[in-house]
């Protein structure tokens, strides 16, 4: 598959090593169990007898015969494959993913930065699963339903790449679980000088200083819970100003008391406010938190417009759960569902490879262009990639990211009903979006 770039054999049997991860050589090895759970995800069909006729179809074209296929009554048989998934370790599927959403990081060039640094971007989900004991158990349905009336839910905190649109990192919980507690498991994954960009669920006094202490910025919308009074602060233009936070008195809810003995008794942090004009809706006023504290390095409206594409997120939620089906799980077990969760992610963040990859050979912004579309090219240029020799498999590879970057996406379709703020509309702290 033409994923050599973020993902090739070696990537996978190094990741074996470190983990030291011991396997029989069988037809349904690791690797080769890796490389059909990929497509199967990534299929509209994802049975697993699907997935298991690929592998003979393509074992056939190879000349190899197939154990199982001495005994007619076993041809379509999917427990080795089932059994292999099973054996698969979770830790081997969370460090690929991850170390996916790291490789394309590491292609982001100056020129795609956002003020010459790396902005990551944050937010909390759920998926559902199959309703069985061993589910409900570890991942119990809505309180507010009645037993037998609702499925399992799984609470999901990503951190996505703002540039690439890859997944980084995330954490798996219960669905009662805050978004806060969730993005607090998450702050290890970022690097110095990473900027966060959240919406109003995460701006709290700790989770501001954690960040400053990793040596990384945040920019999250004001919590509704803070009052806003334009009379203290030190004023840096009509509608920017420095403040003062004060350490809460007692502890928060999530908080250990040790992490919380730690915190600074203040910090300063940076308040920008505007507001949202639609003819025909009541004027919405927005305020922003930050502790990127410089003015004149970042300006009001490039933070401003900064926060308007926090709604990129939203879009690759999106992509992940509707595009890709990752909204409702097919696994029967907590691990299983684990496993299936990183390899969505992993898969994900495979086709954001070949959309940057697309997009900056041929010129077109990587975010353009159509996830969706580019599942599409993968999947039919996938039975061509795998019978071509090493020669003709490179031609067909550049003409899969040709066509991948054939037809953007326009802005319009990208954004939805967004609320995104274009940096020049902001004007003396008023914003028209009509």
């Amino acid at each position: 598959m033409p994923f050599k770039e973020l993902l090739p054999s070696s990537i996978v049997e190094q990741a074996l090593d470190e983990l030291k991860i011991k396997y029989y050589q069988r037809l349904f090895d690791p690797i080769v169990t890796l490389w059909a759970f990929l497509p199967q995800v990534l299929d509209t069909d994802k049975s697993c007898h699907n997935t298991v006729s690929k592998v003979i179809a393509y074992l056939a074209g190879l000349k190899v015969e197939i154990p199982s296929l001495r005994d007619a009554s076993r041809t379509t048989d999917t427990s080795a494959y089932c059994q292999a998934r099973l054996r698969l370790p979770e830790t081997l599927l969370e460090k690929l993913f991850r170390e996916t959403g790291g490789k394309l990081e590491q292609k982001v060039t100056t020129e795609y930065l956002w003020c010459g640094r790396k902005v990551k971007v944050i937010d909390g989900s759920t998926v559902s699963m199959p309703d069985t004991i061993d589910n409900q158990k570890t991942y119990p349905q809505s309180p507010t339903q009645k037993a037998g009336c609702g499925f399992p839910i799984a609470k999901l905190g990503v951190i996505f790449s703002l540039t690439t649109g890859a997944a980084i990192a995330i954490c798996i919980d219960v669905l009662n679980t805050h978004d806060i507690k969730l993005a607090r498991n998450l702050y290890q994954f970022l690097n110095p000088l990473d900027i966060l960009l959240g919406d109003r669920a995460f701006c709290a006094y700790a989770d501001l200083a954690a960040i400053k202490k990793l040596d990384c910025d945040a920019v999250f919308r004001k919590h509704q819970a803070r009052t806003t009074s334009m009379r203290k602060g030190k004023i840096l233009g009509a509608c920017d100003k420095l403040v003062t936070w004060c350490k809460p008195k007692i502890c928060p809810k999530g908080l250990i008391q040790d992490e919380f003995d730690t915190l600074p008794s203040t910090i300063t942090v940076r308040e920008i406010y505007y507001y949202i004009v639609i003819p025909g809706f009541r004027t919405e006023r927005v305020s922003l938190i930050t502790t990127l504290l410089d003015a004149k390095t970042y300006s009001t409206l490039e933070i401003v417009g900064l926060y308007g594409q926090r709604w990129d997120v939203e879009l690759d939620l999106r992509h992940l759960k509707t595009t890709l089906g990752m909204d409702i799980l097919r696994c029967k077990t907590p691990s299983m569902v684990r496993k299936e969760i990183y390899v969505y992610l992993l898969a994900y963040n495979l086709l954001r490879g070949l959309m940057w990859s697309a997009g900056t050979t041929y010129r077109t912004p990587p975010l353009r262009l159509s996830l969706q579309g580019t599942r599409h090219h993968f999947n039919n240029f996938i039975p061509e990639l795998l019978a071509a020799a090493s020669t003709k498999r490179q031609r067909i590879y550049r003409t899969l990211l040709k066509v991948i970057a054939h037809k953007p996406v326009s802005v319009d379709a990208l954004s939805g009903l967004s609320s995104d703020i274009a940096p020049e509309e902001v004007k003396h702290g008023f914003v028209n979006a009509a």
